[in-house]
């Protein structure tokens, strides 16, 4: 019995897509995506606001993307994610149309449908890739998974209650609860 052929998506799959349809594309397969919740659309927007408010403080010329912003993570058709937050530093890997590798930060906000894509595919991606720290968020269990994909004995899960340190700044620290008042 011949095994069925896995179709391979490519980045012009996705630029095919209906207006309106968002999805993402990690190693050749499609992720489709899920208009967010309310809660999601508050943190992209207020950790845009906390992180874009204290890069401009400290002069710093990192650049803050949220969602929907094009990262093509390798040099392939085959991988282009939109990761709810992303962090540049090397403005060379910007173009007009998104981040040409990886973003220094990523931040992604979980919801039911992407878990498993969040905490398994997505980690192992952003590791290979250069990320250098990855923050899941779970609205739904108010926790929050922080990864220095730098320093491996950094990675932490806390609270929406703790106030939470970034790794690649390291006077920068947010309190997620806060966010949410």
């Amino acid at each position: 019995m011949a095994l069925a052929h896995k179709r391979i998506y490519t980045i012009d799959d996705i630029y095919a897509l209906p207006d309106g349809q968002r999805a993402e594309l990690i190693d050749g397969q499609m992720y489709m995506m899920a208009p967010p919740i309310r809660i999601h659309q508050k943190l992209i927007s207020q950790f845009t606001k906390v992180i874009g408010n204290y890069i401009d403080a400290k002069h710093g010329t990192c650049e803050v993307y949220p969602a929907p912003f094009a990262v093509f993570l390798n040099e392939d058709d085959l991988n282009y994610v939109e990761p709810d937050i992303s962090v540049i530093c090397d403005k060379g890997k910007l173009n007009d149309k998104g981040c040409n590798g990886a973003p220094d930060w990523v931040i992604e906000i979980v919801s039911p449908s992407t878990s498993r894509i969040d905490y398994g595919v997505k980690l192992f991606k952003y590791r290979s890739a250069g990320v250098r720290e990855y923050w899941i968020v779970n609205p739904l269990k108010k926790a929050v998974t922080v990864f220095d994909l730098e320093k491996e004995e950094k990675s932490n899960q806390y609270d929406f209650d703790d106030t939470i340190s970034s790794c690649i700044y390291e006077d920068l620290t947010i309190h997620i609860t806060n966010l949410l008042s």
